[in-house]
């Protein structure tokens, strides 16, 4: 044990009642019980961006399970029958491509976003962001504001905790069984789901699913909050791998606001040698992870700016400039460079280069969707029925033909073979399929004796929608003459 260890334990202690006592303050420090943080509510520009998005997504969320298109939901994304609706555009298995464009793009997004400004995504659009703000208007309505909530869990009766924080766990409780519900609802059809489930005639996965997702914003957001972000969100851990020095990020001016103090609003501070911080602790109670954003930047600042929109309301009651904690970048901070010359680096070659890689994905995909041919076929040979002569000496083979109508207009294809000279169908040559449907089609091909040698030859179906040249797939396939 090490001599400025000894000096902060008790005098005439045991060395083995020394190491014990420290093992358990080690331990206390290590799994410290969670502080309850009270959020205080806030008012201002960024506020209000933020309850903007709330609406915006929520809206979103719910609304869009509700509308209709062409005669069923919207957006639907029907696991059992292998089909994902959106809107216009049917989507099938073969088409899992179009989703890891999408995650590319999201992931990149969240790259370019993170390099200019920080912790957007977190601060503003990320679930667990918007259900906690929606959670804590809850708990506002029912318990009042960060001090009403304060008093009620130290000093309230017993009857008073009883009937406010139940109404608040019931509307919790309400809300999320109404987003677990509407979850399901883009799985399975809302409009039948919600009789279901008023009248508990679920099938067990629906209810699984429903009552899991309920669960998990209830926990998440009305217990857990700040914690998930702190300690579950990977996205916390290495999001200083795409920061540098001309990232914009929350910062506090400590040139300007140093030495902090309280004071009158009539005394002149600036003689008596004090900065523009009163010490009032509004950016500590507004912080929904209860961080003090005048020690630094921190992982647990999810980028909300709650801090400066407090701050900025303190500042104008004292008569003082707002941006004393603001959007700035280190390099900015380090240089007092105006807002111009900070917006100014915001074009640099990083953010340049995943802007193009961003752009470039995504003007791949409309592309990719928009010359998309809506049809499908896959040529299966039938293996019980290999090449064989029939009547007349001619060479017949069978296939199957997978054909899918991946849009919801019913279509007539026809079906033609190609590549050897006189190669014809002489089964069903056209074939009917209703919208958004697939069917296998039995094809049987002939050729005329004599023409090819034994062995196998390549030949090529075409499948053409009738009345739409522009819709035809071709497919290859080997063709068996017997020896």
């Amino acid at each position: 044990m090490s001599p400025q260890e000894e000096r902060v334990l008790p005098a005439g202690q045991a060395p083995a009642a020394q190491v014990i006592q420290l093992a358990g303050e080690v331990e206390a420090a290590l799994y410290e019980v969670r502080k309850k943080i009270y959020p205080r509510a806030v008012h201002g520009w960024f506020a209000g961006w933020r309850w903007a998005l709330v609406w915006f997504t929520q809206i979103l969320f719910y609304g869009t399970a509700w509308l209709d298109w062409n005669g069923r939901q919207a957006v639907l994304f029907n696991l059992a029958e292998r089909k994902f609706m959106i809107f216009g555009l049917v989507l099938w298995p073969q088409d899992f491509i179009y989703l890891t464009a999408l995650l590319i793009i999201s992931a990149l997004s969240l790259f370019l976003f993170t390099t200019v400004a920080g912790r957007l995504w977190c601060g503003y659009a990320c679930p667990q962001t918007v259900y906690t703000e929606m959670f804590l208007w809850i708990e506002r309505l029912c318990e009042g504001d960060r001090g009403a909530r304060m008093r009620l869990d130290e000093r309230g009766t017993a009857r008073e905790k009883f009937l406010r924080k139940g109404a608040k766990h019931s509307l919790w409780v309400l809300l999320a069984l109404w987003t677990g519900l509407t979850f399901v609802g883009y799985f399975t059809p809302i409009r039948s789901l919600v009789p279901s489930f008023a009248g508990w005639t679920l099938g067990p996965w629906e209810t699984f699913w429903i009552f899991f997702y309920a669960f998990a914003t209830y926990g998440n957001a009305g217990w857990m909050r700040e914690q998930v972000c702190k300690y579950m969100c990977p996205y916390a851990r290495f999001q200083s791998a795409m920061f540098d020095r001309d990232t914009m990020i929350i910062t506090y001016d400590q040139a300007r606001g140093e030495p902090r103090g309280g004071r009158s609003r009539k005394v002149d501070h600036k003689a008596g040698g004090m900065g523009d911080c009163v010490d009032c602790g509004i950016c500590v109670q507004v912080c929904p992870t209860g961080i003090d954003i005048r020690k630094g930047l921190q992982y647990e600042c999810i980028g909300c700016a709650a801090c400066i929109d407090g701050c900025n309301q303190v500042m104008d009651k004292m008569g003082y400039a707002r941006g004393l904690i603001r959007y700035s970048t280190e390099n900015g901070m380090a240089g007092r460079w105006t807002p111009r010359q900070v917006w100014a680096r915001v074009l640099r070659p990083r953010t340049l280069i995943y802007s193009a890689i961003v752009g470039t994905v995504i003007i791949t995909l409309l592309a990719s969707i928009a010359l998309r041919v809506p049809l499908k076929v896959d040529v299966i040979r039938d293996r019980g029925a290999l090449g064989q002569v029939v009547e007349d000496g001619m060479v017949e083979n069978v296939y199957r033909l997978q054909i899918m109508n991946t849009q919801e207009a019913p279509r007539r294809y026809k079906i033609v073979a190609a590549g050897i000279d006189g190669i014809e169908v002489v089964s069903e040559s056209v074939a009917e399929l209703p919208g958004a449907t697939t069917r296998m089609v039995p094809v049987r091909v002939r050729i005329p004796p004599g023409r090819l040698a034994s062995g196998s030859h390549r030949i090529e179906f075409l499948v053409e929608a009738i009345g739409d040249a522009s819709i035809k797939v071709r497919e290859s396939a080997v063709f068996l003459v017997p020896r």
